[in-house]
């Protein structure tokens, strides 16, 4: 899976912290269409926890943390990181953590 498929969630795990860890994996070079699609990609993976479908999908999520974390082949873009700090923003009011990381 990648972010191209818009309807799915990627990769969901606990981390070592206790925190449910939903993962974006990127593999795409920086472009206008690309924040498009890493946008709503992420809409999708709120879309997913606010709906409580997290639940029923990894039961061991019930009572811990989320984070939406966004692993990147290339490194990002001045727009891009601009982008990731407003999504964390806006996440982290939400409730919820947000990171990003270049995967080489």
């Amino acid at each position: 899976m990648s972010i191209e498929d818009q309807d799915s969630v990627d990769v969901i795990a606990v981390n070592e912290n206790g925190i449910v860890v939903l993962t974006i994996l990127d593999h795409l070079e920086w472009d206008d269409e690309h924040l498009y699609l890493l946008q709503e990609k992420i809409n999708t993976y709120l879309a997913f926890i606010e709906s409580g479908e997290v639940y029923e999908t990894y039961p061991n999520s019930k009572g811990k943390e989320f984070k939406i974390n966004v692993v990147c082949k290339y490194e990002p873009s001045l727009t891009a990181k601009e982008f990731f700090s407003r999504c964390a923003t806006v996440i982290n009011q939400a409730g919820f953590q947000f990171g990003h990381e270049v995967y080489i």
